[in-house]
This record gives structure tokens, sequence and C-alpha cells, in this order.
């Protein structure tokens, strides 16, 4: 007692020095922590400097932003307990995969490289699909309802956003209805992004027999780390040959009514055939994380073939997120702009490139290609903004042609390379997208989808400005300074 009475007498008497030991020991802590375990050198540079010009504050931010704890000990995406099977599993999908990358090596010769990636890299398997683009919630949602009213077996939904309204209230009848009638219903949604949601509506949904879970539930005591991992995705899985993926969520916003209200632009994608197995298997994943129990893995779940030719659309699912060895969809977005001939056309709401997607865009421009942006002129986030516009300098002397959308917010995810390679999904062309949301696109092999896509991409540039690379250079310096600013916070963003 003694010893500590005068150990509890000298932080009182010298507590300035006591505070600056604390403060010294903390910062050195956090510092050892970034460089050991950041790999990516801007998020390093961006943490170091975050905690040396705000010690306490930066230290506080990121071990609470920072440290991937859920790849650390909280998460398992194993979905097939038995190593045998799973091997089993994989050596179908590849030689599937091959076979029909063999029977349309010349339509994939241009692509090769694609679809040997997603392959090797993350088993993305190859397949037959019928792929139909989806512009705005004025065509989703009917098309939505319309199948959901089909089902038979089974209803799987992993959504981000999902909102009180009349498009929710509509949702919900036709899936009460099809549980009631014997339709297994199971729900994932992200609580940060459906916070919205209220209380007395999921206890009615549960009563009504609809397994319902919150992905990464919010809690005060983990509530900055829980808010930075997110589910993204919009998916919805029927009786495992039809589903749905891409940018609009469940919310009224969507469908531009009343006029007046801000045009909101998005894309989604309807996919018949194999390809919605690839979307099952990612969606069970996080259901035995978000449910706490194992769905059983059975044929019921995963039914047709492999190599069941429902369309001619060749398509594979890519997915990533933070518990996921490599970012997957920045591979793909990496590997769709370097190996283009001809034309590379990008529409994201969200646009902080990490350094591999920079330079891949100023290298393919310096090449002749002919690249386009399509950028928000009216965007949801400032300082998000303001970052992306850190960029454009060097992409406008490239020979990057930058578009920015004015009739709404632009909020589609959208890549289309060439004639034949397109990718619709949930991922913004953003380091949040790439490394710590989880995400889902489908990259689809089809000179019709692409070509649809191409006429969507020119319709909107009807709707927009472009940057003049003469007028941007001629911005003032605190405009100039701000964007800077902004992109020192890119890599945390």
């Amino acid at each position: 007692m003694e010893t500590l009475r005068i150990i509890w007498e000298f932080i009182v008497n010298h507590y300035g020095i006591f505070l600056a030991v604390v403060i010294v020991l903390l910062d050195a802590v956090t510092i050892y922590r970034i460089i050991r375990d950041t790999h990516s050198p801007e998020k390093t540079l961006a943490y170091l400097l975050l905690v040396i010009i705000l010690p306490v504050v930066g230290a506080v931010f990121y071990f609470s932003f920072g440290i991937n704890y859920r790849k650390e000990r909280l998460y398992s995406k194993k979905v097939i307990a038995d190593d045998n099977l799973f091997r089993r599993v994989e050596e179908r999908i590849m030689s599937g995969s091959l076979q029909i990358l063999m029977d349309n090596a010349e339509r994939l010769k241009d692509v090769d490289d694609m679809v040997q990636l997603l392959l090797n890299d993350s088993k993305c398997m190859l397949s037959y699909n019928k792929a139909e683009l989806l512009i705005n919630g004025e065509a989703k949602f009917p098309a939505v309802f319309e199948a959901l009213e089909k089902a038979e077996h089974f209803i799987h939904l992993e959504y981000y956003i999902v909102e009180e309204g009349v498009v929710a209230d509509r949702f919900f009848e036709i899936l009460t209805r099809k549980a009631a009638g014997g339709v297994k219903v199971r729900f994932i949604y992200d609580d940060f992004g459906s916070s919205g949601l209220k209380r007395k509506r999921l206890n009615a949904l549960r009563a009504a027999g609809i397994e319902i879970y919150p992905f990464y539930e919010i809690k005060i005591y983990a509530l900055a780390n829980r808010l930075n991992y997110r589910d993204h995705r919009k998916i919805i899985i029927i009786d495992g040959h039809t589903a749905f993926l891409g940018g609009i969520n469940f919310s009224d916003r969507y469908t531009n009514v009343p006029p007046g209200t801000l045009y909101w632009r998005d894309t989604h994608l309807k996919l018949t055939g194999a390809s919605v197995n690839n979307l099952q298997y990612h969606f069970i994943a996080n259901w035995n994380f978000c449910s706490g129990y194992k769905l059983e893995v059975d044929r019921s779940l995963f039914p047709g073939n492999l190599l069941d030719k429902v369309g001619e659309d060749l398509v594979q699912i890519v997915a990533g997120g933070p518990d996921y060895p490599r970012s997957s969809i920045m591979l793909s977005y990496f590997t769709a702009i370097v190996m283009a001939k001809k034309r590379i056309y990008i529409t994201s709401p969200y646009f902080i490139p990490n350094t591999s997607i920079f330079d891949a865009l100023v290298k393919a421009a310096l090449s002749g290609k002919d690249v386009r942006l399509l950028l928000p002129g009216i965007s949801d986030s400032r300082i998000v903004n303001a970052a992306a516009k850190s960029y454009f300098s060097e992409l406008l002397k490239s020979g990057v042609r930058i578009f920015l959308y004015r009739k709404g917010f632009v909020h589609a995810k959208t890549m289309l390379v060439d004639d034949t390679l397109s990718m619709v999904g949930t991922a913004n062309m953003d380091v949040r997208s790439f490394d710590l949301n989880f995400e889902i696109n489908a990259v689809v092999y089809s000179s019709r989808i692409n070509s649809e896509l191409h006429k969507a991409f020119l319709s909107d540039l009807e709707n927009s400005e472009e940057v003049d690379p003469v007028e941007w250079g001629k911005r003032g310096k605190m405009a100039e300074f701000g964007d800077a600013c902004a992109r020192l916070l890119s890599p945390l963003l």
C-alpha cells in the first residue's frame, strides 16, 4: 500500500510528465502496429501522419478503424467443413470452367487473362447464363417483385440498405406471403446501412417465419470497428436459378418519384444460370457467420449443372471483403484496364483509386485507349468528392476524359472494356470497396450486354458535363489545397 501511495503521489505531483510519457508510449505502440500490420504504403503513411499530427486522436482512430479485427479472430467464410469434399468441389469448378473456356476459346481470346485470373485467384467459376441489364429502380423493382412471386423453395437476400417506405412495404408483403406458403426466406441486412429498419418491422418478419439477421450487429463496445466493416452487397437468390445484384438498394429514392426529387441513376443485373451457385456460396458464407449456425450444403441449395447452357452470356462472380486473402475485386478492375485494346468506360459514385488502379488508368490513356470516367457532379459526400477531384489533374494530363453527371446522383458501379467485357456490381472504384466492405461483382463476357451498357453510358454523358483540362488547370490554389488535404485522408475513407 505504501508503494502504491508513493506512485500515486508522484503521478499527482508530476502530472504533466506522466501524461507525456503515457502519450509517447501510446504513440510508440501505435506506430509499431501501423508499420508491422499495414501492408499498403499509402495507408501506412496516412496513419503515421495522423498519429504524428494528432497523437491521442490518431491512436484511437487507428485502433478503432485501422486494425482488421474481423480478419484476426471474428469471421470464417469456410462453408464446407469436409476438406476432401471442398477440394472435390474446387476440382469440379476448375474442370467445368476450363471446359467452357476451351469450348469458347475464340470468343474469349481477348479476355483470357481475366478468366484465368479469377479462376486461379478465388475459384470464380465460368458458366453459361442469361444476363439482363436493369437500369434504375424503375426497371429493377418490377423485375424483382415478379421473380419473388415465382419462388417455390427458397429466397435468400443480402442487402446493405433497406429503408422504410412504399418499396419496402411491397417487398416485405411478398416475403411474408411467400414464407406463409412454405418458401424458406433467409435475409441478411447490414446493421449500419439499414439502421432505419424499425424493431416492430423486424419482429413482425420473424413472427411470420422469415429468418432475418443483422450483419455484424453494431454494439457500443465495438462501435467504431463494426461501423468500419460493412456488408455493401445487394444480392437476391431465388430457388438457386435466378439472382439479382448491383447498386440498387431497397429504398423509395431509387424509384425517382415524385418528379422533382433527386434523380438516382443506378444499374442492376438479373442473372439466370449456373453463376447463381457462385452467389449462393458467398451468401451462405455470410449467413453462417451472421446466424450462428451452418446451413447444410446439399443439392437443393445448388441445383443445376455447371455446364448447363441456360443462355449465351458467360459470367464469373468475383467477391471481396476484409477476410479474403487478396483484394480480388481490385485485381479484376486492374486486369480489365491493362488488357483493354480500345476503350475503358467506368461509372462510379465514389472514386478514390489506389496506386495500382490509378497507374493503370494513366498507362491506358497514354497508350491511346479511350478512357472515360463518369462520376457524380452531385455527391452525397463532400470530403469523398474532394478527394476524388485531387486525382483529376494527373488523369486529365494523361488523356483520361472525366464527366460529371448533372441530372442527379449517379450511383451505378459499372465498367465496360472493348466490345465484350462488362462488370456490374456493388463495388465502387475506391479503397473502401477494395479492402473494407463486403462486395460482389459480376464479370460478364457478352457483346450484347456490353453494347447495352455502352448505350446507357453514352446516354448518361448527355446529362453530364465534361471536365475541361485547361479550365481545370485554372482552379484556385485554395481549392487545390483543400482537395489535396482530402486526398491525404483518402486511404482512410
